[in-house]
């Protein structure tokens, strides 16, 4: 796939390509604003551009000679821009055509990561006829339901009981055709950022709610990131480990995160990975890349730059 790559990457023309029409889309909108910031004020020319309003051939328009990815969701984030960029030859950030498809879909990151033997939750696709009380013999309350291609913890829900685990189903249907259910794993949750070859320190994300939802994600300020996360060196470098090989096993490149559960008895499981995690203010790979000593500026720069980093996958 990946093989336009091989030049030295030229700044002369930056694209930020933001907004589009997922579900995401407003904070799509404050990440690719907050980026366009941090290259204009290390002078880098870039501009700004939402396909929603001029697609495919708007950007090719505006001959690009890079492009800086912050287009969450579907659209954005599910390999067909990365598909249409590759066509074009123009240098991009973040994972290729392949690893972005497949991390968008959550059962089949899921899949992989199974048959790699990597740790996660078990999970069900669910459909309008499901055998509800099956569901929930095999997987036990609470469970979570979820869109399979939505990210931001859109139209996600627990599930306490087995009289509202249909209407949790029909609530993640609105966002998406595809729903699954998955095993609740009880414990504190753990995000992992990854930037080119390095893995950042891993943050503990502690909700009041104990529900770590969109507006929790985003809007509130009561949500806690704890850095350094509490973990022993030697669990911390276990993670790190464990959240690189699930990364790999999607294909990821560039960068990334991935969001992890631990459970009790102290065994992490792997939730899902973003192969373009948020940018904003409220966002986990600013604030570990800050602790790890890399300012916002240095962070987006750094990422740009893998886009002529790209190996073929």
């Amino acid at each position: 796939m990946n093989g336009l790559n091989s030049q030295p990457l030229s700044l002369e023309r930056v694209v930020v390509i933001y907004g589009g029409q997922s579900a995401e889309r407003e904070v799509s909108l404050k990440s690719g604003a907050a980026i366009i910031s941090a290259l204009e004020r290390q002078g880098v020319n870039v501009q700004g551009y939402d396909p929603r309003e001029g697609g495919l051939v708007g950007l090719e328009k505006l001959a690009p000679t890079a492009v800086f990815v912050a287009l969450h969701g579907r659209g954005g984030e599910d390999g067909t821009l990365q598909g249409a960029l590759e066509l074009l030859g123009i240098p991009y950030t973040g994972s290729g055509v392949l690893a972005s498809a497949l991390g968008m879909d959550k059962q089949r990151t899921k899949q992989v990561w199974h048959a790699l033997a990597l740790p996660t939750p078990e999970s069900i696709m669910l459909h309008a006829q499901a055998d509800w009380a099956g569901v929930v013999a095999q997987l036990g309350l609470p469970l979570i339901v979820k869109p399979v291609h939505e990210g931001s913890t859109l139209g996600i829900s627990i599930v306490d009981d087995q009289a509202a685990l249909e209407a949790a189903y029909h609530d993640a249907a609105r966002f998406d055709a595809r729903v699954m259910a998955e095993r609740f794993i009880q414990g504190e949750e753990y995000t992992v950022s990854l930037l080119a070859d390095q893995v950042l320190p891993a943050i503990r994300v502690e909700v009041p709610g104990g529900f770590y939802d969109y507006e929790a994600k985003y809007l509130t300020d009561t949500t806690q990131y704890h850095l350094p996360c509490g973990l022993s060196q030697e669990d911390e470098s276990a993670l790190a480990t464990l959240c690189q090989q699930a990364f790999d096993a999607v294909g990821g490149q560039g960068w990334g995160r991935v969001d992890v559960m631990r459970d009790s008895e102290g065994r992490f499981w792997l939730l899902e990975v973003n192969t373009v995690p948020g940018m904003t203010d409220h966002s986990l790979v600013p604030q570990s890349a800050a602790y790890a000593g890399i300012d916002f500026d240095q962070l987006v720069m750094r990422i740009l730059q893998t886009a002529g980093q790209k190996s073929p996958s």
